[in-house]
């Protein structure tokens, strides 16, 4: 989030007041507010040759790995022009757009928090090289298809892999016969803890100044009390899609468990996801002879809330002693 010291209208050293339900850097001289929006991105899809095109970036963040062409959108030109744009700057092909595939955000950054916007599109002309921060562009099939760094990068290859791929009808019949679930739960891994720390980032709660990830990473790796189940989808590569977090309160004379996070990518809400989630939390429960299970339902909004009331769980009063 970008700070200010001094009021970039009269120059007065800037504080902090409540503004629209949250803290915000303002003015008291003359009532500046600094709002701090997302920035507008474009990402590209460009369809060649049976696969997609990735770039290998040659700046940070995520040096060296591969992801899809995207960049931000200049002030002077429009979503559709950057797309077009950037595709050429960064693949050394001239595109032309076929539709939007899919708007996202990222306000987990990085570097900042921002909207992109997809564009399916297909080459015109030109040579496929790398070019401006590109070290490198080539065509990946699907099943050669790398993990890549960015979650809306992996959300919308995802998209692409179950809608625009072409399939093969005699593979698409079998699929059908065997009926397996799109998604598998299991206890989460060391390689897991960006995709869940992206997922984190969704919850708004977690959007303010004082959350200290460092500490939420350290948990993650070592704590014993905390135990952390992800969805992942069937595909490759594999995408983490949800997750859930319990932990667990022993006392003297029994055991509680507690979900103080759990989060599903937009993109595959409604699916069922979290419905899984929270089940092998309640088998996890039962087979360490838990009491019961409590839910922090001042993290959650009002259709969370509703999930959790249409899973079983009451409206008890739990008494808090709040500590800052």
């Amino acid at each position: 989030m970008t700070e200010l010291v001094y009021c970039p209208i009269c120059g007065n050293k800037l504080g902090e007041r409540e503004e629209g339900g949250r803290m915000r850097q303002a003015c008291d001289n003359c009532g500046y507010v600094h709002y701090v929006n997302p920035v507008p991105a474009v990402g590209i899809l460009i369809e060649m040759d049976g696969g997609m095109v990735l770039i290998r970036r040659g700046q940070p963040p995520h040096q060296g790995e591969w992801t899809l062409p995207s960049g931000f959108i200049e002030a002077d030109e429009s979503a559709e022009d950057a797309a077009i744009r950037e595709a050429e700057e960064e693949t050394g092909l001239k595109v032309e757009i076929i539709e939007m595939a899919g708007i996202n955000s990222f306000p987990e950054g990085p570097p900042t928090s921002g909207i992109i916007i997809f564009y399916r599109v297909r080459p015109i002309s030109g040579t496929l090289k790398g070019g401006d921060d590109a070290l490198e562009a080539r065509v990946f099939l699907p099943n050669e298809m790398p993990r890549l760094p960015f979650r809306t990068h992996r959300e919308i290859i995802a998209e692409w892999m179950e809608h625009y791929q072409p399939h093969d009808p005699e593979m698409t019949q079998t699929a059908r016969v065997v009926e397996e679930p799109p998604f598998i739960i299991r206890p989460a891994e060391g390689r897991d803890l960006d995709e869940v720390m992206a997922l984190l980032a969704l919850i708004p709660v977690n959007r303010g100044l004082g959350v200290d990830w460092d500490a939420i990473a350290l948990r993650f790796r070592e704590s014993a009390g905390v135990e952390v189940f992800v969805a992942e989808a069937r595909q490759m590569p594999p995408i983490i899609i949800g997750f859930i977090a319990l932990s667990i309160v022993r006392t003297l004379t029994g055991g509680r468990g507690f979900i103080n996070d759990m989060a599903v990518l937009p993109t595959y809400q409604r699916r069922g996801v979290g419905a899984a989630l929270l089940e092998a939390v309640v088998r996890r429960a039962n087979r360490l002879n838990l009491q019961s299970l409590m839910v922090n339902a001042q993290r959650a909004n009002d259709r969370a809330k509703a999930f959790y009331a249409a899973s079983g769980f009451s409206e008890e009063m739990i008494m808090h002693f709040k500590m800052r």
